[in-house]
């Protein structure tokens, strides 16, 4: 099954709600709940101030390499250590990395899926 992470900017609460309460209704009559995972974000310069171009590169190369450590990550992007550890950081605060039990960082993920409505950016 495949894997995704949804990134969406203002989406309604009452999506959340919904899926919630589907998940609740699965459980009570004894199903296994979908699994739903995903970020929102309040405006698109608040997702783009998270998702910057360096994040994705870094978010791409971990999931074409692999699990390592944030020193074998710097490294294989050519960047200072300390900027990596905080992008590192801020990734797994919005779920788009983790870290496995020996403390390397992976990408869970087999996809991103960012979706931005055109009627929150005239907002």
């Amino acid at each position: 099954m495949k894997k995704v992470l949804k990134v969406s900017v203002g989406a309604p609460m009452a999506d959340s709600l919904a899926r919630a309460r589907a998940a609740m209704e699965a459980l009570q009559a004894g199903r296994t709940a979908t699994p739903h995972y995903a970020v929102g974000f309040e405006s698109l310069s608040q997702l783009l101030a998270v998702f910057t171009p360096k994040r994705l590169a870094l978010i791409a190369l971990l999931r074409e390499q692999g699990p390592m450590s944030v020193a074998q990550l710097a490294r294989a992007l050519q960047r200072d250590y300390k900027n990596v550890h905080g992008d590192v950081k801020a990734l797994t605060e919005w779920l788009a990395i983790e870290r496995n039990d020996d403390g390397h960082v992976f990408v869970p993920w087999d996809e991103i899926d960012f979706r931005v409505p055109l009627t929150r950016l005239a907002a």
